[in-house]
């Protein structure tokens, strides 16, 4: 059975991701046909990227470092929860990416964005990064608005269908996990 990750992607005081991050959790134990565990970018406490030896070269030093390789390793894929700032995804989230890469390689990958346009210029930044780091992204995604979804900007009300679009995307990212899990097996000498 694929584990998959829910990756808050803020972590900023009173962020709106936890509870979007924490309603995908919910709908996506219901399903049966993966682990899915959320994780929390903020837990990990990770500085500005302090490696002195680029991600690619997977000689990690540091840590954190360590520990955050460690998580993202155990996953087949991934479910990124952001916040579109400034038409991008949070610094944060895209640090915490920037600090691996072999730990994303052969992986699939979701998106759950919230934003004033429901957070899709976040999602499309996410997808370059996704493809320089070989995570296969899935199509379907769930785009959150400021101004429906949430009351007063801020308490998390969801509209209905939002359910359905959670479903899909988990359908895709489950398959394209299960899909990839040849590549991420190491070579038979």
């Amino acid at each position: 059975m694929p584990k998959i990750a829910i990756i808050l992607g803020s972590t900023r005081p009173g962020r709106n991701g936890e509870a979007v991050a924490r309603w995908v959790l919910d709908i996506a134990k219901q399903r049966g046909d993966a682990e899915y565990e959320l994780v929390d970018i903020a837990e990990y406490k990770l500085p500005h990227l302090d490696e002195a030896i680029p991600p690619s070269m997977g000689q990690y030093t540091q840590p954190h470092t360590l520990a955050w390789a460690e998580k993202i390793a155990s996953f087949d894929g991934f479910v990124f929860v952001t916040p579109e700032y400034n038409h991008s995804t949070s610094g944060a989230l895209k640090n915490a990416i920037d600090f691996l890469f072999a730990e994303w390689n052969n992986k699939a990958a979701g998106f759950v964005s919230y934003g004033s346009v429901g957070g899709a210029r976040a999602v499309e930044h996410l997808r370059l990064v996704m493809g320089e780091l070989k995570v296969a992204d899935v199509r379907a995604q769930v785009a959150l608005s400021l101004a429906t979804d949430f009351k007063n900007y801020s308490e998390f009300a969801p509209a209905d269908y939002h359910v359905a679009e959670v479903g899909a995307m988990l359908d895709q990212v489950v398959e394209w996990s299960g899909a990839l899990a040849h590549l991420r097996q190491p070579a038979a000498v």
